[in-house]
């Protein structure tokens, strides 16, 4: 049976140098479509992928990425900044791997760039207003 999942992956350091998703098409045979990428060589990285092929084909390549200590998080909710709870303490943007979070200058406000969020969730437990929430 055909599958299609959007999906984000946590790289660890060891693994950003790896053809991850050249694997994920040519051993599993799985068509990928990069919604989104934030990877730096021995760093941590980050991509949002739609995967589609068959599901034991799907099931397969998943197991490949966790044994490659690769998360995997399916994209099912969204995130969204409660603007009212928020006191702008920036706490959010140090952790923020796609800059979807900046401090604006000069006001020092936080500002939220929803096409720039990867929803990794990073934010979320960082902020101690309880501002940033993943909605399903």
């Amino acid at each position: 049976m055909e599958v299609s999942h959007k999906v984000v992956l946590h790289f660890p350091p060891t693994a950003t140098g790896q053809p991850v998703v050249y694997r994920l098409s040519r051993e599993y045979g799985l068509v990928f479509n990069i919604l989104r990428a934030s990877i730096t060589p021995q760093e941590e990285g980050l991509m949002v992928l739609e995967l589609s092929g068959e599901e034991a084909d799907y099931r397969r390549a998943t197991d490949y990425l966790q044994e490659m200590g690769i998360q995997i998080q399916p994209l099912v909710h969204d995130l969204r900044k409660d603007e009212d709870r928020c006191t702008d303490c920036g706490a959010c943007v140090g952790v923020c791997p796609t800059q979807a979070l900046v401090l604006e200058r000069p006001s020092m406000r936080v500002v939220f760039d929803p096409e720039e969020c990867v929803v990794c969730g990073e934010c979320v437990p960082c902020c101690p207003v309880g501002a940033m929430e993943l909605q399903f």
